[in-house]
């Protein structure tokens, strides 16, 4: 994969999701346009409107058939979201049928249904990337299973693990993500379609009919209860997505880490021409660790919002609705632009097997008091043991002598075991416990899980005559 220079707003230079384009202007008015069309079928269906009247809306229920200038001047000055839309498409239709458009709806059963639409495309893009994502973490997982590194906990040299280990955490977490956007479907992909206050008042008592033709037509679901307060599915997407991002600021903290000098054991690609610094030549950053840490901090402080649009008073307050709509798409886009930057650095993610075998001998063999400190428990006593080997380790610490020199002049270490044997134990590469073994498990888990996920459509078409743009017909 061929990516320039990475700038968190630099145009052309990442893999587009798509994401953005989704949220325009133009294809959420033609998503509100879907679903008056929808809705007008479905009351035809129950007997509500004219037939000939739901088929003239749904044939216009084109954005282009609209004057959209005329929609937005329209909309400056009546300070409303929806009506100028709705005024401007009963128009387009035609005096004779122009008048049953938007029929016993209220706004937010038009505009929160709509964005249900995008969102759903949104979904499914965000799942196709995390698929992609999965197939080249899987990829570096298997060929770096068996590659010895220093595990650090408390940013200190703990056990020694293996690369493919540190990315079978990557893959486990991103898996779980994958899992969980897919188990929203009967809670997020809902229409609302119950009328001004959720009793379908409006629609006499055909009102679960219409909103049945009006899910069919959308493929979405129905609401048990069609109230515009109810709102958790929507939040609960933003809230998976700041736990995606969570996990993908994490990924990016540790390759930020990896890639300082001290360390230099794994570095994101660096396409050719990127500039690092306008005045020290020399630097490699990493600028796309840094755009994922940036946005995951942003889409993570959505979340608070999301649950804030939950506290609806009474049957419904736009305040919570109008934030709720800007939180999700915030999240949604963000969610897309992180992916983008972490496809490209699992991708093309550089490693250093060299430095991180120099690394692990920084500590002079100290890495493997745990394997040392059991196999002497065998003999003397766990806690004894960790007596002994913590004061060995200690010494070691002061700068007196190296580890291994002072196990040789400890008299219960060197009673216990003779030079072969303590060098066996301190091997790195004899502790790595099921590191290699996990490693090629979750390799095979995120090739099984991107299989699944990059096999996904891009969209779910609706079933109404017309289409948003880009939406293949179905």
């Amino acid at each position: 994969m061929i990516v320039a220079p990475f700038g968190r707003f630099t145009e052309g230079r990442v893999p587009d999701p798509g994401i953005a384009r989704l949220f325009t202007r133009e294809n959420r008015w033609q998503a509100r346009l879907d679903v008056e069309a929808a809705l007008a079928l479905a009351e035809a269906d129950a007997g509500l409107i004219p037939a000939e009247s739901a088929r003239a809306i749904a044939l216009t229920a084109r954005i282009e058939k609209l004057d959209v200038k005329r929609v937005l001047a329209a909309t400056a000055e009546a300070s409303h979201p929806l009506v100028p839309l709705i005024e401007e498409f009963a128009r387009a239709v035609g005096s004779k049928h122009g008048g049953w458009v938007h029929w016993g709806a209220t706004t937010q059963n038009i505009t929160q249904t709509a964005d249900v639409l995008v969102l759903r495309d949104a979904h499914r893009a965000i799942l196709r990337q995390l698929g992609r994502v999965l197939r080249s973490a899987g990829r570096l997982a298997e060929s770096s299973a068996a590659l010895p590194m220093a595990g650090r906990t408390h940013s200190q040299h703990a056990v020694p693990v293996t690369f493919g280990f540190k990315v079978a955490v990557w893959i486990d977490q991103l898996a779980a993500h994958a899992d969980r956007l897919e188990r929203l479907d009967e809670r997020l992909f809902c229409v609302l379609m119950g009328g001004a206050a959720g009793t379908f008042a409006s629609f006499g008592g055909s009102g679960r009919a219409i909103e049945a033709g009006v899910a069919r037509r959308l493929g979405l679901h129905p609401m048990r209860v069609p109230s515009r307060s109810v709102n958790d599915g929507i939040v609960e997407l933003v809230l998976v997505l700041a736990q995606l991002a969570g996990t993908i600021g994490k990924i990016g903290k540790d390759v930020y880490t990896l890639m300082q000098p001290e360390f230099a054991e794994a570095f994101e690609p660096v396409p050719e021409g990127t500039v690092g610094s306008s005045t020290m030549p020399h630097k490699r950053n990493p600028q796309l660790a840094l755009d994922m840490q940036t946005m995951s901090a942003e889409l993570r402080a959505l979340a608070g919002p999301a649950l804030e649009s939950m506290l609806h008073d009474q049957e419904a307050n736009g305040a919570m609705t109008a934030l709720l709509e800007d939180v999700s798409a915030s999240a949604a886009v963000l969610a897309g632009d992180m992916l983008a930057r972490l496809e490209v650095v699992m991708d093309g993610l550089e490693l250093d097997p060299g430095r991180m075998r120099a690394n692990i001998r920084l500590s002079e063999g100290m890495i493997g008091s745990e394997s040392l400190m059991l196999a002497l428990g065998e003999k003397i006593g766990r806690q004894r043991a960790h007596d002994v080997v913590f004061a060995v380790a200690q010494a070691t610490a002061s700068g007196s002598r190296p580890f291994l020199e002072l196990l040789h002049g400890d008299p219960v270490v060197s009673e216990a075991f003779d030079d072969d044997e303590l060098r066996a134990l301190l091997d790195p590469a004899g502790y790595l416990g099921l590191s290699v073994e996990i490693a090629r498990e979750l390799a095979a888990c995120a090739g099984e899980a991107a299989d699944r996920l990059e096999a996904l459509p891009e969209r779910i078409p609706v079933a109404i005559g017309s289409q948003r743009p880009g939406t293949p017909a179905g």
